[in-house]
């Protein structure tokens, strides 16, 4: 296993800036003898899967069942219930804001009596394996902030991926492959997604996640030019080696050191990342558990599979993007599509990793970046209609790593339109995610610019009701 933080070799400034100061101190405390490691306390989980569904599945079409809202389809939304609140400008300007009940069917569904639309056959199985927050809110109320709050603990871009504070805090249980891979649907329109969103922001740069693409080269730049045979690649990277070194002694800049990880990391890779996207050696039981788009590189079912042996391999965090779920009209159309692409494929994880002994100490995160209204954007009519963004309340579930199985956290009105019991905001989401890892989020810090950052922000408490 590497360092659980960077290892640099200290210069004056560094140490006169860092030493004492959150990791900064325990990693030169480290150099100079003293046994402090991470994380803080025991964890409950070893890794994080993130199924990001980016662009806000509907809460109220999905899980937070609202029979009011059909009892009251086209009747105007009280002002009672919406309280002033800002809205977007693609439905601020709209005569009238009509209550828009959801097309699908209801049931509910194992021990636990978790509501579930008919849409998401497969997940309603496994609810008694799921911890369902019903709560979820931020402050964003557009896509790109609110997506980067999520990720980085800021609507402000430039901060550090959460994935990437992991990465510094834990290092690497797999030598061979990156602490923190990305892995993005193929073919998805919708809003568009940054790298910035698995960026390291001010951390070490080889924090930042690596995307697996799906094709003939997973990553771009890995493989080797036509002509350059393996050990010339080894020369050439000694002798970089040598290079770098010589310049980090003169400078003592740690980006260097950094630069001659990646390298390394690189090498290694080519024979690793072959080797863990070959899907040769899955049975014919892992295509019928997740579906045959499984077998299509680079689809979210695909994704999925990937992200099963990427954790089996140790990878600490694996996020997975999709696209789509950004359904302002003809959304009975459109969340259907975005269902039926996800949902088997969402609960085969949940049930491979339990079956494999993975998902004790793996945690599963679902969710999109906030919820949507219970208004129609646009025009309601008889089998159609659309819901704008909405910040105030929106459902996540989590799986495994330490969570409470068949549990079902937080409240909404009877409109679905505010949190009326346990509210739990984005950096309270986080907080937990850290406390599940062994992390302290208070203490998980780094100071930049003369400010300690850390992936909270000033804020955050743990939800300390769904752990188990």
């Amino acid at each position: 296993m590497s360092a659980p933080f960077d290892l640099l070799e200290p210069t004056r400034r560094h140490f006169l800036s860092g030493a004492g100061l959150g990791l900064a101190g325990l990693a030169l405390g480290r150099l100079f003898g003293r046994d402090e490691t991470l994380p803080h306390f025991a964890p409950r989980a070893k890794r994080v899967v993130y199924l990001f569904q980016s662009g806000a599945p509907s809460q109220q079409d999905l899980f937070d069942y609202k029979p009011l809202l059909n009892e009251k389809n086209g009747e105007e939304l009280p002002d009672e219930v919406r309280r002033g609140q800002r809205l977007t400008g693609m439905s601020a300007n709209q005569s009238t804001l009509p209550l828009a009940g959801a097309q699908f069917e209801f049931r509910r569904h194992g021990a636990c009596g978790m509501w579930v639309s008919d849409l998401l056959p497969h997940t309603a199985k496994i609810v008694d394996e799921l911890c369902f927050v019903r709560s979820m809110y931020t402050e964003a109320i557009n896509h790109d902030p609110a997506i980067t709050f999520f990720q980085t603990g800021s609507e402000i871009a430039g901060r550090p991926s959460m994935g990437s504070w992991i990465s510094y805090g834990l290092g690497s249980l797999n030598e061979n492959l990156p602490a923190f891979t990305v892995l993005v649907t193929k073919n998805k329109g919708g809003q568009p997604l940054y790298s910035r969103l698995w960026g390291s922001g001010f951390l070490p740069t080889h924090h930042q996640g690596v995307q697996l693409r799906a094709g003939r080269d997973p990553v771009l730049y890995l493989t080797d030019p036509e002509g350059v045979s393996p050990a010339t690649r080894r020369r050439m990277l000694a002798s970089l080696r040598r290079l770098h070194e010589g310049q980090l002694e003169r400078e003592g800049d740690p980006e260097i050191r950094t630069r001659i990880a990646n390298y390394e990391m690189a090498y290694r890779m080519q024979t690793s990342v072959p080797e863990v996207t070959d899907f040769a050696s899955e049975p014919d039981e892992t295509f019928e558990l997740y579906g045959e788009d499984a077998r299509e590189p680079g689809t979210y079912a695909a994704n999925c599979v990937l992200a099963r042996r990427l954790l089996e391999r140790d990878v600490r965090f694996v996020q997975l993007y999709h696209k789509g779920w950004d359904q302002h009209d003809n959304l009975p159309a459109g969340i259907r599509v975005q269902c039926a692409e996800t949902d088997r494929a969402s609960a085969a994880l949940v049930v491979d990793l339990k079956r494999r002994g993975l998902l004790e100490d793996t945690l599963v995160v679902w969710g999109g970046e906030f919820g949507r209204t219970s208004y129609s954007q646009g025009k309601l009519t008889a089998d159609n209609y659309g819901r704008d963004h909405h910040p105030r309340c929106f459902t996540i579930w989590l799986a495994g790593g330490g969570v409470k199985p068949g549990h079902i956290h937080g409240e909404t009105d009877p409109y679905g339109y505010n949190v009326v019991r346990n509210p739990v905001h984005v950096h309270d989401l986080q907080a937990t995610i850290l406390h599940l890892l062994g992390f302290d989020h208070e203490r998980l810090v780094y100071k930049h610019q003369g400010r300690r950052y850390r992936l909270t922000d000033v804020h955050g408490h743990v939800v300390d009701d769904i752990l188990a």
